[in-house]
């Protein structure tokens, strides 16, 4: 099993934006300390539900003060960016890094960055595969040229080359497809229990042909996670905590072209939260992770650690992970707890 950490870069109320940035470069210095495996960032633009707009960049400060994890992107917003500037990016990281870098995209929202970049609704709606195969052809290390709907430029050569394969957020039914297409390894979301991630890795597995069809083990599963002393005082803790940030976080996701915006009952989705992923005492916890390996064949998950919404505590949380869930969860296989 292979365990990491999730970082939304959340913004939660009275939190300064460079605050939650600091603190989100600490918690993957404290996650390489507890021994976690690596630590994915969130992207997000023109909100309070995540700070950070450059996961790259951010992740590129992390490096620099890291010597052993693995950073990666959760992702880069592929719609609102050019992909092979996102790949002559993720290129740098990964040589500078000796390969400790790894980049995760997804198609993104009908959000305001497609009107505030330029890359327009067009491009979300039926752009993302055209994207996709140019990002994943200027990361195989040879020369990139297009002449689609989207983009047109002559050949070039990559500099610096690097081969990289991306991890694709897949909440479709039609971006599960285009990932087993092209063999690349799933990202799935915290928004879906073990039910819903075992369906969707069927889905994948369906479509998959050759080589992809055996990637199995490379998709990466998130997840909510918080430890305390006991289950009930986990649950009580993050059901004050998280719709705090919830709340706000979900009203900033703005439509560009007049479709409603996303609408939930945070409370329920806390106690949904709670429920599906590991949230509660260590024993607890270990069993939860380990009961999603068996159903769903996953064997790398990467756990959202600020539910708390306190800096101190984010970090009191992964210590805690790493001390006391970590080593069982490895002690053990998928199935045994």
């Amino acid at each position: 099993m292979r365990i990491g950490v999730f970082l939304v870069a959340a913004g939660f109320p009275g939190m300064a934006p460079g605050d939650v940035l600091r603190g989100t470069t600490e918690a993957i210095e404290a996650a390489e300390r507890a021994g976690f495996d690596d630590a994915w960032i969130a992207e997000h633009h023109f909100m309070s539900y995540g700070v950070c707009p450059s996961a790259v960049t951010l992740a590129a400060v992390a490096l620099g003060r890291t010597s052993r994890i693995t950073v990666g992107t959760a992702v880069s917003v592929l719609s609102a960016q050019h992909p092979v500037a996102l790949a002559e990016q993720a290129a740098i990281l990964h040589h500078v890094s000796d390969g400790r870098f790894r980049l995760g995209v997804g198609r993104g929202g009908p959000w305001l960055e497609l009107e505030v970049f330029g890359t327009g609704t067009a491009r979300f709606e039926r752009g993302f595969p055209e994207s996709l195969d140019l990002l994943c052809t200027a990361l195989n290390g040879g020369p990139v040229a297009a002449e689609g709907e989207f983009f047109r430029f002559r050949e070039v050569s990559m500099v610096p080359q690097a081969r990289m394969t991306p991890v694709v957020a897949c909440t479709s039914d039609g971006t599960v497809r285009l990932a087993a297409e092209r063999g690349l390894p799933m990202l799935l979301g915290m928004h879906v229990g073990d039910d819903e991630k075992t369906e969707t890795i069927a889905a994948y597995e369906s479509y998959a042909t050759g080589l992809a069809a055996h990637i199995g083990a490379a998709h990466i599963g998130a997840a909510l996670g918080y430890v305390a002393d006991t289950t009930e005082q986990a649950v009580r803790e993050m059901r004050e905590s998280l719709p705090r940030w919830l709340g706000p976080g979900l009203a900033g996701y703005v439509p560009v072209d007049g479709r409603p915006p996303p609408r939930r009952d945070i409370a329920e989705y806390v106690d949904l939260l709670c429920r599906i992923h590991p949230v509660g005492s260590a024993e607890h916890c270990v069993e939860k992770i380990m009961t999603t390996a068996a159903r769903t064949g996953l064997r790398h998950l990467i756990l959202m650690v600020e539910g708390a919404g306190d800096r101190a505590r984010t970090l009191e949380n992964i210590a805690r992970l790493g001390a006391e869930v970590l080593p069982a969860v490895r002690a053990l296989r998928p199935g045994a707890a």
